[in-house]
Parts: structure tokens; C-alpha cells; sequence
């Protein structure tokens, strides 16, 4: 990655992409070369340090061995350069919730998509009009309907724009081909309107 990324042109974004639990997968920059092939600029930050896993509970392990801490630390110490300039936060599952944590701390976001993931809400948070698009397995043993109603909710309280994108018998990691969970036709249908979400940021 360079040590500098020139400020996205009108009509696109700068957007922090957080992987998985199962790390900095080849899907991972294979969405950010879709995002690029979009116009927009990518960060795509490590907090593995370049370990991967290929399963959930796997990744899991890796995460915990971590350490929330020094995963918050990490991808804050990822985004600081470019914060300045209004990014749009975006992750993968666990990645989601990373992204979310740090858009809803960030006053200058632009925006937030959420694929797979999400994370709790603190009590008043305010995020008065903030673009939020989220996309997720139905039925999603990691993000389950309660929990997902809940989210909706307080993400509404605290003043979000929010749009939830759910698809039917879909593995959690439905965008990665290489994992199981994969599916072809809502991966596809997936990128197409966070494409069109970010477009229009």
C-alpha cells in the first residue's frame, strides 16, 4: 500500500476495508479491485498480519488469540492518515463490526457497508444521516433476526440512513468463492448495490 493515496475525485470515495476473521483472504482485494474499478480509492488494512484461516471458527481463534485491544489499535493506527478527508468504512463480518465501530467514533464519515457483520451500539451514539447499507446471509447463524431487528432500531435511534439487504439460504461468507459459504448469484447481487450505494455517497 502507499504511503499516500491522493484524495478521491467527485463522485467517489475513499473507503477503509476491514477483512474477516478469516483474514486478508485473496476475496478480500478482489473487493477492493471492484471498489477501484469503481473509482474509488481503497485502503485495505492487515490486522492478521498476514495470517488467514479457512473457516470461521478458525479465524475466530486467530481474532481471540489477538485481542480486541490490539485489533482496535491496529486498525485505528490503519485509518489515522486518511481519516482527515471523510472515508467510507466497510468491512467483511467481524471487519464489519471493526468498520462500524470506527465510522460511528469518526465525525467526518461518509458512509458505512456492512457485509456480513455488525457490532453493538452504544447508548447514545448519534449518527445523524450517516449512509449505512448492510448485506447478510438469511438466515445468518453470526448475525441472527433478533439481533439484526435490535441493530436496525438503534441504528435508526441514533439518526443512521439505513438499508438491510438480507439473502436466503446464503452461507455467512457468501462473497468469498473459496469458502463454502459461498454464493455466486447473491455475492453478485450484493456488490451491484453497495456499488450503486457508494456511488451515490
Amino acid at each position: 500500500m502507499p504511503a499516500s493515496i491522493e484524495p478521491a475525485t467527485s463522485g467517489s470515495s475513499t473507503i477503509v476495508l476491514f477483512h474477516s476473521v478469516c483474514g486478508l483472504r485473496p476475496a478480500v482485494h478482489a473487493g477492493a479491485d471492484r471498489l477501484r474499478a469503481a473509482g474509488h480509492e481503497v485502503i485495505v488494512p492487515d490486522l492478521f498480519d498476514g495470517r488467514t484461516a479457512d473457516s470461521v471458527p478458525d479465524g475466530i481463534l486467530i481474532k481471540d488469540e489477538i485481542g480486541k485491544d490490539e485489533l482496535l489499535k491496529r486498525a485505528i493506527t490503519a485509518v489515522a492518515p486518511y481519516s482527515d478527508r471523510g472515508l467510507v468504512y466497510a468491512g467483511f463480518s467481524f471487519g464489519g463490526a471493526v468498520a462500524q465501530n470506527l465510522a460511528l467514533g469518526d465525525e467526518k464519515t461518509r458512509g458505512l457497508l456492512l457485509l456480513h457483520g455488525t457490532s453493538d451500539i452504544a447508548e447514545g451514539t448519534v449518527a445523524d444521516d450517516l449512509p449505512v447499507q448492510l448485506h447478510v446471509a438469511d438466515p445468518d447463524p453470526y448475525e441472527p433476526h433478533d439481533w439484526l431487528n435490535a441493530w436496525y432500531l438503534q441504528m435508526r435511534r441514533a439518526g443512521a440512513d439505513v438499508e438491510v439487504f438480507r439473502y436466503a439460504g446464503a452461507g455467512h461468507l457468501f462473497t468469498d468463492p473459496e469458502l463454502p459459504d459461498h454464493d455466486a448469484e447473491a455475492a453478485e447481487s450484493a456488490w451491484k448495490v453497495a456499488l450503486g450505494f457508494l456511488a451515490g455517497l
